[in-house]
């Protein structure tokens, strides 16, 4: 009887750790899903002012102006920011930042322990 109580104590323990480690994963995990979320903002508002100075830049070619090659440097810039966002926050995701890796890899390591 007293290895079953020690057997269920350490597996109770194992499972408080492994819910330890995935709190402390999930933390890591909230903070990168913000800063993607964040990226994404600004990268979808770059794109707008991007397709607002390439709109204007249009309209002041109609119109045979002189004021157009600034209207085309803010285009190039904003699709420029845009295009490093972009870049940034897909580099995020393949870095595996919103995944759990300890946890998984633990979680794998035990799996295997017991089978």
């Amino acid at each position: 009887m007293s290895g079953l109580t020690g057997l269920a104590k350490n597996l109770l323990g194992l499972v408080v750790s492994r819910v330890e480690l995935a709190a402390i994963e999930l933390t890591e995990v909230r903070n990168h899903a913000i800063e993607l979320v964040a990226l994404f903002a600004g990268a979808v508002l770059a794109v707008w002012f991007a397709v607002l100075y390439g709109t204007a830049m249009v309209v002041a070619l109609a119109w045979d102006t002189m004021g157009w090659k600034i209207l085309l440097v803010m285009f190039a810039v904003f699709l420029v920011i845009t295009a490093i966002l972009v870049f940034k926050g897909l580099a995020m995701l393949k870095q595996g930042k919103l995944a759990f890796p300890e946890t998984m890899k633990e979680l794998k390591n035990d799996r295997d322990m017991l089978l």
